[in-house]
């Protein structure tokens, strides 16, 4: 069964039962108003007749002269003396006030009466000046319960049409919250068949907009990733294969003979080489892939920025005179960074290696906190990274100019990004590139 119409189903029901409920109420509620209503008429109408008997009869001999009078009312009444139990007299023929008296209590203060299958709502009035004497009136119940069941049928038909005003309602709605997901359902199966370029957006509010967004941004995060995956291997696979393919090819001739001495010195040279460059391919992999499997091995540690940028320096000192760069540092004091040491140490080497080999003379490091965020700034006055590239910069063995193996970046950024920090690229005041990574003060690694 669709979930549309398990919805719709569910509120039929539920409007059924509620409305049932609510007609027994109001259907057992309007004979209490109007047996309520009906005895208010007589009490007044009693009121009435016992005020003109008081003012003109005051005494029993005079009431009982008067049974004629009260005939021409055309009420159905009792004149009933308490303390002798008995009726005086009665506008109604004597069998059935005899078969009245023997059904009911009259000295009880029963609200309803009855006579054979009959019932009657009755309505007691106290004489003044005569002790124990009441008027009692009567009307039939037959009257009411036709006024009840013209209500009753009314409540039935306005019922019946709310009801199915709130089913076509129901249906409308459910259709507005079910259709999207259906159509949401639609694109998950894209997404499984990797059809991300047949992807369509779903009109949804609420919510239900703000899943469609999440499954959306879903599908382009994978769409990236399997992009990034694919690109990875084709670039990881060409980087392995170009020293091995160099390896082999002086291995072979060195095992074929087909160099002198000379050369084959020369070869052996540039097999350790190769060798060497292979070997750090395959530990910054490892790093790498250490990195996004073990994000929990590592010890974050307050560390202080001017301290961990003298450290930088320090091991960037003998390129940064070869190359005669003019390197300048402003670093602000009592900056503390929650990090792994060692880790973070690496990244920011990364960083500052690349801007030294892309830099033309100059290479600006920054520290400085800025309201709650703790700022670092790698400037050099180089080519800087064009733009189409600073999108996947950070990625593994993307290289720009002068590139090594294509994974310094890609490392640093996942050290950063496991310190709760970030990083990205821009256009430097200098000219090159400007690396900018960002701590969150107080914020540590989760």
């Amino acid at each position: 069964m669709k979930l549309q119409s398990q919805l719709n189903a569910a509120f039929t029901a539920l409007l059924i039962v509620i409305m049932t409920a609510a007609g027994y109420v109001i259907y057992s509620l309007i004979m209490d108003l109007l047996i309520q209503d009906e005895q208010r008429q007589l009490e007044e109408t009693g009121e009435l007749l016992v005020s003109v008997l008081n003012e003109q009869y005051g005494t029993e001999s005079d009431l009982r002269q008067f049974n004629e009078f009260l005939k021409e009312q055309n009420l159905q009444l009792f004149m009933y003396d308490r303390n002798q139990d008995a009726v005086l007299f009665s506008t109604m023929s004597l069998p059935v006030v005899n078969e009245f008296f023997q059904q009911n209590d009259f000295s009880a203060n029963e609200t309803l009466w009855e006579y054979g299958n009959e019932r009657f709502v009755t309505s007691r009035i106290l004489f003044y000046d005569i002790s124990g004497l009441e008027l009692i009136l009567l009307t039939p119940m037959d009257d009411l319960e036709m006024v009840q069941q013209d209500f009753f049928n009314r409540l039935f038909l306005v019922f019946l049409i709310g009801v199915v005003a709130a089913v076509l309602l129901s249906y409308f709605m459910t259709n507005k919250l079910v259709t999207p997901l259906s159509q949401l359902k639609s694109q998950l199966k894209k997404i499984e068949k990797r059809k991300f370029n047949e992807m369509d957006r779903v009109k949804a509010t609420d919510e239900i907009k703000e899943v469609e967004q999440g499954v959306f941004d879903m599908a382009q995060e994978l769409q990236r990733y399997m992009n990034s995956q694919q690109t990875f291997f084709q670039n990881a696979s060409h980087e392995l294969k170009t020293p091995l393919m160099t390896i082999q090819g002086y291995a072979e001739g060195i095992k074929d003979g087909i160099f002198d001495e000379k050369e084959r010195e020369k070869g052996l040279e540039v097999m350790v080489t190769e060798v060497n460059r292979l070997k750090g391919i395959i530990n910054e992999m490892i790093l790498l892939a250490k990195l996004d499997s073990e994000p929990s091995d590592s010890e974050p540690v307050p560390i202080d920025a001017k301290v961990l940028i003298d450290k930088v320096i320090d091991r960037a000192l003998p390129i940064i005179t070869e190359k005669g760069i003019n390197f300048e540092q402003s670093v602000e004091n009592n900056i503390m960074i929650v990090a792994d040491e060692e880790k973070m140490l690496r990244a920011v080497l990364n960083i500052v290696f690349n801007g030294i080999r892309h830099a033309n003379s100059k290479v600006r490091v920054q520290v400085f906190k800025k309201k709650q965020t703790i700022e670092m700034l790698v400037e050099d006055d180089g080519e800087g990274v064009p733009a189409e590239e600073a999108a996947h910069i950070f990625h593994r063995f993307v290289k720009g100019k002068n590139g090594e193996t294509g994974l310094g970046l890609a490392i640093a950024r996942a050290i950063i990004e496991q310190s709760n920090g970030t990083i990205s690229v821009d256009r430097s005041e200098l000219g090159g590139a400007k690396f900018k990574i960002l701590f969150e003060t107080g914020k540590e690694k989760s």
